[in-house]
Formats: structure tokens, C-alpha cells, sequence
């Protein structure tokens, strides 16, 4: 994947069409157009989360970081590389993106990890890595947020007040955090897409030509 993308592009560039290549007239982008309105918020919502006019106390080069290792996470790598090849056209260089792809590294693992509230679900309790992000590289502030990050992709069932607390601690504010927590999760239904699109344009059309229209 080249780091070609941009999102002031113009004509605008469609994000998971660039990723999974898919061109204007193609099987794949008759599919897409089955249902615009998700196509158009999922785009709408990559330039809300990533690109953002005013960035509310969390900044662009703080997004490309966080995107980065959640699409590393999820081991989705063309848009892993996309994200970091952004990440670095950001202004901030080698040094971060080399840090991410470390954390990426010792941080990647199976998961959902999590205990459930006691009761008949209490045997599907599973424990698993819980990753600690050094700030040495990237300082206590992005090294709060990929920890959370990482919390919320592998521990969901764990998120809590605590975890809130130390964000703050760190430096997020409430508007940042809930935003923080949008992006892991628009970034979780973001991969999933493209790696199903993918599958299908491997596939081939014959397979396509037997899903629905509406599919996204």
C-alpha cells in the first residue's frame, strides 16, 4: 500500500475504496453504491476522527498514532501501513511511526480478554496481556492513550472508571477522550470492512454477483 492518500485531495479519495482498490465502475464499487448512506458516513466519519477541522484537545499527528496501532493491532496491513505512511507525512518523522511499530509489535496478541460481573458468564473469564505503553519514545500523554487504546481493542469487558482517570491524569480532557474512544471504535468497524471487501475482490465477481445490494 503507498502512502498516495490524502484527505484534501481533489477529487476526494474514498478511504476504503484507496485501501482495497477499488475503481469507480468496478463490480466492488457497484456493490458499495448499494448502500450509499454507509459508504458516505464511513467516510464521513475517517475525515471527522482523523482530519478534523479543530482538533479539540487531540491533535492530528495524535489520531494518525492512535490509528496506526489500532489498525496494527487488529493486523489489517495494508491500512496499517496507509496510517502510518500519514502518520509520517504528519511532521513528526521516523521517530514516532518506529515507536508505534514496536508497541504494534510487543503489544499484538489474540484476545477479547475481560471478567464478566460474577454470575453464570464468570466461566468465560479469560486473562491475557495487558500491555503497558512505555512513555520513554512518546511521552505520558499518546503513551495513556495507546494504552487505552490497546484496553478497549483487547479488554473490553475491563474498561472502567479507573482507566477513565488515568487518561485524565495524563492530560485528556472529557471531550478528548470520548473522542479517543470513538475513533478505537470507528477504526475496529473500519478494518473489518476493508478485510471483507478484500476477501471479495480476491474472490472475484462471481461471488459478489450472489450478496445482496445492500452489503456495504
Amino acid at each position: 500500500m503507498t502512502t498516495g492518500f490524502s484527505f484534501e485531495a481533489e477529487p476526494p479519495q474514498d478511504l476504503i475504496d484507496y485501501v482495497v482498490g477499488i475503481e469507480s465502475g468496478s463490480w466492488l464499487d457497484t456493490l458499495r453504491r448499494g448502500r450509499n448512506a454507509l459508504r458516505d458516513n464511513a467516510q464521513q466519519s475517517a475525515v471527522l476522527l482523523l482530519n478534523p477541522e479543530r482538533d479539540e484537545g487531540f491533535s492530528r499527528t495524535e489520531r494518525l498514532a492512535v490509528a496506526s496501532f489500532v489498525a496494527g493491532l487488529h493486523g489489517e496491513q495494508d491500512i496499517y501501513r496507509l496510517y502510518l505512511g500519514l502518520l509520517e507525512r504528519s511532521g513528526e518523522g521516523d521517530a514516532l511511526s518506529a515507536a508505534i511499530r514496536q508497541f504494534v509489535s510487543e503489544g499484538r496478541t489474540r484476545g477479547p480478554y475481560g471478567a464478566y460481573p460474577k454470575g453464570a458468564l464468570s466461566k468465560e473469564d479469560l486473562t491475557g496481556l495487558v500491555f503497558d505503553v512505555s512513555a520513554e519514545k512518546i511521552g505520558n500523554r499518546l503513551s495513556a492513550a495507546l494504552k487505552h487504546a490497546h484496553l478497549l481493542v483487547y479488554h473490553p469487558r475491563d474498561a472502567s472508571a479507573n482507566a477513565l482517570e488515568a487518561l485524565q491524569q495524563a492530560g485528556w480532557s472529557e471531550t478528548a477522550i470520548v473522542t479517543l474512544s470513538q475513533l478505537v471504535s470507528f477504526l475496529t468497524f473500519q478494518v473489518r470492512i476493508i478485510h471483507g471487501l478484500t476477501v471479495l475482490r480476491h474472490a472475484g465477481p462471481a461471488v459478489g454477483q450472489g450478496l445482496p445490494e445492500s452489503t456495504s
